[in-house]
């Protein structure tokens, strides 16, 4: 029987940062599964009509892979030709195989392996375990009343069916978040009459893109050059971590300031601005920038509706508001988001002593370094609680936490040993200083409720802090937190 020393679970930049840093560190005996029948993750997923990076493309990279970006904000088609250049050069798609959909893993104490399940296959060992299927890949749509009974076309913008022409057609839009906000501006030049349901209102400020030139992309080779402006990237957005924790007075008068001088400047109708004017402090939700978003909806053909004018029923034929209005639409697109918190990882998970993953993180989802859970040996989680983080490229903090992983591993080879496991008074120590931390940041104290929030109320997605700080976290492996056998 075959038994892996890392299986991978996920092939977009968690899966990636994984199998280079094991590469690097001479482990090649590792295998990545990937549900789909494509490589890249988010970037090869979402399609949609728009579908671009919120944060600086030469920062929203893996650090040893420079890239001639062609503009400051890549858009999906270039996202995704980068994912397929990293995947390429360290020939990764003959270590993956594809349609592999995990339904469970399941630990073995007795010969110290991890049993992973795959849905209409045969199960596969693992030493190691590393779960790479992100936050962001099991999209949520509500359960509205009668959802099923509409007998348009409907799906989620994570599924977008480019099958359909929507152009001349009646369309709603529910959700308005960091995905509407792409989808909207671009689809409303070509639809009959677009409809945006709003429940919430976000925060936007405008979006500096800027498109390289020849030259400059020639640069964007060089190391040195790339990583020079990678620095100056990153500095500048770790500046806003002082408003998000430390300075309610600086959000205020700076940040939210120079939303509501947007708002002002694209939107002439009063009612309108107080329909798009957020009643929480900047910075609570995830700020979208975007220059396009405000003139969409001065445009005739759209019609905006607050939570005022919320969704009582789908019906047949399109949606009945909470104030009375029947809408008929030809089409409905979901853009209702992910389980980034409760729904971290969407199979089963059986540890030590037959203990669920799902019943210890019951109250709500909690990790030693957002990485490992006491009871759930040699397992790794990218991307897990708390390791979001809402100013800079999550991409950093992707490889800040390979550093723990790839260390860990090593620890258990140098010293002869088959299993390592955080010890639970580590994880709870943790734990408790990342949510202390947290209580001090406008994520908990802005005033909102948003998917950064578990269903306890606690703030999951985000590290409270410095991304600087969490990468030296992980860099300091501390062995005295863990149990070695």
């Amino acid at each position: 029987m075959k038994i892996y020393q890392v299986i991978i679970i996920g092939s977009g930049f968690g899966g990636q940062c994984a199998a280079i840093n094991l590469r690097k560190n001479a482990i090649e005996d590792f295998l990545i599964l990937e549900r789909r029948g494509f490589m890249g993750g988010t970037w090869s997923q979402n399609t949609y009509p728009g579908a671009a990076v919120d944060v600086q493309s030469p920062l929203y990279s893996i650090s040893s892979e420079p890239y001639d970006w062609s503009r400051m904000f890549a858009e999906q088609n270039e996202l995704k030709a980068y994912t397929s250049h990293v995947i390429d050069k360290h020939k990764l798609r003959d270590k993956t195989k594809l349609n592999a959909s995990v339904s469970k893993i399941q630990w073995n104490d007795a010969d110290k392996f991890w049993q992973i399940s795959i849905a209409g296959q045969d199960d596969l060992q693992a030493r190691f375990v590393v779960n790479a299927s992100g936050p962001l890949s099991t999209p949520v749509i509500p359960n509205f009343k009668g959802k099923d009974s509409f007998k348009g076309k409907s799906f989620h913008t994570n599924n977008w069916d480019h099958s359909y022409d929507y152009r001349g057609k009646r369309v709603a839009i529910i959700g308005s978040g960091a995905s509407a906000a792409q989808v909207i501006p671009e689809i409303a030049k070509e639809v009959g009459h677009l409809h945006v349901f709003q429940r919430t209102p976000h925060w936007l400020l405008p979006r500096k893109d800027y498109i390289f030139s020849p030259w400059q992309r020639k640069l964007l080779r060089n190391k040195t050059m790339y990583k020079a402006l990678r620095s100056v990237i990153y500095w500048s957005l770790e500046s806003r971590v002082v408003g998000f924790k430390y300075s309610d007075f600086l959000l205020k008068t700076i940040a939210q300031k120079k939303a509501i001088k947007h708002i002002k400047q694209q939107i002439k109708d009063p009612v309108l601005r107080k329909k798009v004017t957020p009643d929480y402090t900047i910075g609570c939700k995830r700020i979208i920038l975007s220059n396009t978003l405000y003139p969409a909806f001065c445009r005739d053909n759209v019609s905006l509706h607050s939570k005022e004018q919320g969704i009582r029923e789908i019906t047949e034929t399109g949606i009945e508001t909470t104030d009375g209005q029947v809408i008929d639409v030809d089409l409905i697109v979901y853009s209702t988001g992910y389980d980034a918190t409760d729904g971290v990882i969407s199979y089963p998970v059986i540890g030590k002593d037959k203990r669920l993953l799902g019943d210890f993180w019951g109250e709500f989802p909690r990790a030693y370094l957002g990485t490992c859970a006491p009871g759930f040996p040699n397992l790794f989680v990218a991307t897990g609680p708390n390791t979001g983080i809402g100013h800079t490229s999550a991409i950093f903090i992707i490889e800040a936490q390979m550093n723990y992983i790839v260390n860990s591993i090593n620890a258990v080879n140098q010293r002869g040993s088959q299993v390592i496991e955080v010890k639970e008074n580590a994880e709870e120590r943790y734990t408790q200083h990342i949510h202390q931390e947290m209580d001090k940041t406008v994520w908990k104290s802005g005033g909102c409720q948003s998917w950064y929030q578990s269903k306890s109320g606690h703030v999951i997605a985000m590290f409270p802090g410095f991304s600087f700080t969490y990468e030296r976290w992980t860099k300091n492996f501390r062995s005295d937190d863990h149990m070695f056998s």
